[in-house]
């Protein structure tokens, strides 16, 4: 073992003995982390929470690159009274859930995440993988979230879940088992995720409306969805939308009727490149059939309105390119 990598090894385990060891400064931990990491850039050095179930108490284990070859890990065991056997009789790992990249995911962190996943194109585990890749570019992040997007990010976390005052919020962080600063560092985090998103969709929005300004085409249209033979004994309806036949379909009890105004992006697929008067379908479509009708598509414009469905056009498909590049492991036992 080289001189300067036992010295390191040294430094990491004194790093290890002065960070704080609660739930509430973990952020605070591997903040001092990441500045002992630039000190050590050849150490590639990585720190690893384990959070145990039922108690603020936290663990740390830090990671390092072997010259030599491997990974060291560097474990210090507070002196609290209780036999390091027993304390330690479940391996860190047996609460980790997926690992995605540098970002170790717990079984309770998942479960308190998946209560904010809203996507309906997605599944549970993309989603996840998503949050963890998106943890991933803030846990570079070191300036303080502002205020207001703090506020915001709690107020529309409480509005969701019918927290709207101090009683109902305090009874549902005790049936969560949380405690009011482990709510303010969960907040924080959906707060620094929120403006990141913010920020990635504003960087990538306009090159997005450049590269394809036809999908972001502003679209009048109407469209029947239901079974095969219904769908198809309305398409004479849709042919004369305008001549009787819209309040006909509006009035149809075997097909489901949508009269939109979108961007051309955010209509079913089989109409986002219709002409105006075009029709589309019978054809199947998200395990039902579907046929339409354009009725009108103005160009799109480099307005506010439309930078911002680019942007987030833009910022999923960013998020599907770093899932197809990440190492995700899930640790199913």
């Amino acid at each position: 073992m080289s001189t300067d990598f036992a010295a390191a090894l040294e430094s990491g385990v004194r790093l290890l003995r002065g960070l704080p060891r609660r739930r509430a400064h973990v952020e605070e931990a591997r903040r001092t982390v990441a500045g002992w990491a630039l000190e050590h850039p050849d150490l590639r050095a990585q720190l690893v929470v384990d959070e145990r179930p039922g108690t603020p108490v936290v663990d740390f284990d830090l990671l390092v690159e072997d010259p030599q070859g491997g990974t060291v890990a560097l474990t210090v065991q507070a002196e609290d009274g209780v036999p390091w056997l027993v304390d330690h009789s479940t391996h860190w790992a047996a609460g980790q859930l997926v690992s995605v990249d540098d970002v170790h995911l717990s079984v309770a962190q998942a479960l308190t995440m998946i209560k904010s996943l809203s996507r309906r194109d997605a599944t549970p585990h993309d989603e996840i993988v998503d949050q963890c890749l998106i943890l991933n570019e803030v846990g570079k992040e070191t300036e303080p979230v502002a205020t207001e997007d703090l506020q915001a990010a709690a107020d529309e976390f409480r509005r969701g879940r019918g927290l709207y005052d101090r009683a109902t919020t305090l009874a549902w962080l005790t049936e969560m088992g949380m405690t009011p600063e482990q709510f303010e560092t969960y907040i924080g985090g959906i707060a620094r995720r929120r403006a990141f998103r913010r920020r990635k969709e504003a960087e990538l929005g306009a090159a997005r409306l450049a590269a394809d300004p036809r999908a972001f085409d502003l679209v009048r249209v109407v469209w029947v969805t239901g079974q095969e033979n219904a769908v198809a004994a309305r398409a004479g309806d849709l042919a004369r939308v305008h001549d009787g036949g819209l309040a006909a379909l509006a009035a149809a009890g075997d097909v489901e009727t949508t009269i939109a105004e979108r961007p051309a992006v955010e209509l079913p697929e089989p109409l986002r490149d219709v002409a105006p008067g075009g029709m589309a379908g019978p054809v199947p479509y998200g395990g039902a059939w579907l046929a339409g009708t354009v009725l009108a598509r103005q160009e799109a414009r480099a307005d506010e309105r439309t930078l911002a469905v680019a942007g987030r056009v833009a910022f999923s498909e960013w998020l599907a390119g770093r899932r197809a590049q990440a190492t995700v492991e899930w640790h199913w036992s």
